[in-house]
């Protein structure tokens, strides 16, 4: 079975088969087992082992423990890559950074998230001088195409909403 692996930024293709993962290419010997009664799996990984947490955040995403280090990470398997990219249903993460708060004044150009895409990270800035009348989603959030991010009003004395900043 492969599996894609989003980790730090970077993203890694691994197969498992039977004893064995292989690695953006290179074979390990593999053995994981779980630990009855706690969160804990044992993996073997080629000659190396490791105590590791496993706690599932949501369908694809899972936070890890070992060696006192957590790191989150993405993983979907391939036939639910194909099909997101064949259907066009990719989401993106708002990463890094929303970078203002409600009720913020922002100037024309002033960054207001930062949004990454096929591994690229995208700046969104303010078009026109406003205030943050919301903020729709944190750090993280997984967004659909058209996910309205940052609302701003036209300026600060004029609080009605004029535009929805929504990624392309």
């Amino acid at each position: 079975m492969r599996y894609h692996v989003s980790l730090r930024n970077r993203s890694y293709i691994i197969d498992v088969d039977g004893g064995s993962v292989t690695v953006d290419g290179e074979k390990l010997e593999a053995h994981a087992a779980a630990i009855p009664g706690t969160p804990l799996l044992h993996l073997l990984l080629g000659k190396e082992s490791w105590t590791v947490a496993c706690e599932q955040l949501d369908g694809r995403r899972w936070a890890l423990g070992a060696a006192g280090e957590r790191v989150e990470v993405e993983v979907q398997d391939d036939r639910s890559k194909q099909i997101e990219a064949l259907t066009g249903q990719g989401r993106k993460a708002v990463v890094g950074g929303v970078e203002v708060s409600e009720g913020q004044v922002v100037e024309v150009g002033e960054g207001l998230v930062v949004v990454e895409a096929m591994k690229m990270e995208n700046e969104l800035r303010a078009s026109h001088k406003g205030v943050v009348e919301a903020v729709h989603v944190r750090a993280g959030d997984r967004v659909e195409k058209g996910t309205p991010l940052v609302t701003l009003s036209p300026n600060p004395r004029n609080p009605q909403v004029d535009r929805a900043l929504r990624p392309g």
